[in-house]
């Protein structure tokens, strides 16, 4: 989610102080002005070069067909009862002929599944993750299964560590049979009780779960803290496993992205814009260029599972800082997720039935 989201405010969460000024801190620092700005960004650099050896054909081609894609579901009522869904079979045509290539569907096992002290889920949560998959794919769209109880598993880890390999276990199992358009990834921005080397052990265990049933599927993994994009080098991968997808997420500057959230104490701290000058696109050229001298030496394709601008900054700035970060990421042939269909940040305005055009339109210009 895009920093702890929508539900975060309903939630008791020990700490949530301490944790944003983590958070505020982990954007800062990718913030840090030059006092010598350069008169132009530096130039992008071009899709990053794997080895053949070092990755995987298939996945490379796979992150590729990712190309532009969406979050979508995390908190829509069909979770609880199908006959209130806000996103209906529509949305996936929809979303395909906006010219979007995947769907990030943002799923809650503990929350939806239901586990029992053995692991056995919810039939209706299989019942609705099917519905979701099979209009997906008949619609053209690749699907990233996203573990997305992160608000769950993170204040806790070791005592939700049981529960977690039992819903993958689960979920490995029930998707075996799903083609190589169907992606998993492991948890969304696990922070903050994990510390790098707990999360490390933590997706090497779940990934061991999946391969058991799994063992060709594309799986995606970043790093922890909040899937930030200054920890990629802290993440450890298995070097024998090369169908993986590593993924960040990126809402730096905090205070521009996040202006107005009432989840991260900045509910009153708006007016910060966007006007693409030329420090505010060296900051993301410079992280954006970090991750790839990253990409380079790992030999592994990125994802960029998340980004957006909250509806408290103005129009003309989050256009301009979308479209900044997606073409972007797509220069360096990265796939990306936009956050989010419906909700906050939105794409799409299911009431009124028709897109946010302006953020569409920045997400998937118009060819020329």
């Amino acid at each position: 989610m895009a920093l702890f989201g929508e539900e975060s405010m309903n939630m008791p969460f020990l700490g949530f102080a301490a944790a944003m000024a983590v958070v505020a801190a982990w954007c800062a620092s990718s913030e840090a002005a030059d006092p010598n700005p350069p008169a132009e960004p530096a130039a992008a650099g071009t899709a990053p070069k794997y080895t053949a050896s070092g990755s995987s054909a298939a996945v490379l081609a796979l992150n590729r067909r990712l190309g532009r894609g969406i979050n979508i579901i995390g908190w829509d009522p069909l979770w609880h009862d199908f006959s209130r869904a806000r996103f209906t079979d529509e949305h996936f045509r929809l979303i395909r002929q906006a010219g979007f290539s995947h769907v990030r569907v943002n799923l809650h096992p503990l929350r939806d599944g239901k586990p029992d002290a053995g692991g056995k889920m919810d039939p209706a949560f299989f019942k609705t993750l099917d519905w979701c998959v099979d209009h997906a794919l008949a619609s053209k769209l690749l699907v990233v299964l996203d573990y997305h109880d992160d608000l769950a598993i993170s204040p806790d880890p070791a005592g939700k560590r049981q529960a977690f390999l039992a819903t993958w276990g689960a979920i490995a199992e029930h998707c075996k049979a799903r083609p190589a358009e169907v992606l998993f990834e492991i948890l969304n921005e696990p922070a903050p009780k994990f510390t790098h080397e707990s999360w490390n052990q933590y997706h090497k265990d779940a990934l061991a779960v999946i391969r058991r049933t799994n063992p060709d599927r594309a799986v995606i993994i970043g790093p922890a803290m909040w899937n930030g994009v200054g920890e990629l080098e802290k993440l450890v991968l298995p070097e024998d496993d090369r169908n993986i997808i590593v993924t960040f997420h990126y809402y730096s500057p905090f205070d521009f992205t996040h202006q107005g959230t009432p989840w991260t104490g900045q509910r009153d701290k708006v007016g910060v814009t966007w006007d693409a000058t030329p420090r505010q696109r060296q900051a993301v050229l410079d992280d954006f260029a970090k991750a790839e001298s990253w990409a380079v030496q790992h030999n592994r394709p990125l994802y960029l599972g998340e980004f957006g601008a909250y509806e408290k900054a103005d129009m003309a700035s989050r256009v301009r800082y979308i479209s900044f970060v997606a073409r972007e990421a797509e220069r360096r042939g990265w796939s990306w997720a936009y956050w989010q269909f419906d909700g906050d940040f939105i794409a799409f305005d299911i009431a009124g039935r028709r897109w946010v055009e302006p953020i569409r339109d920045a997400l998937i210009p118009s060819p020329k």
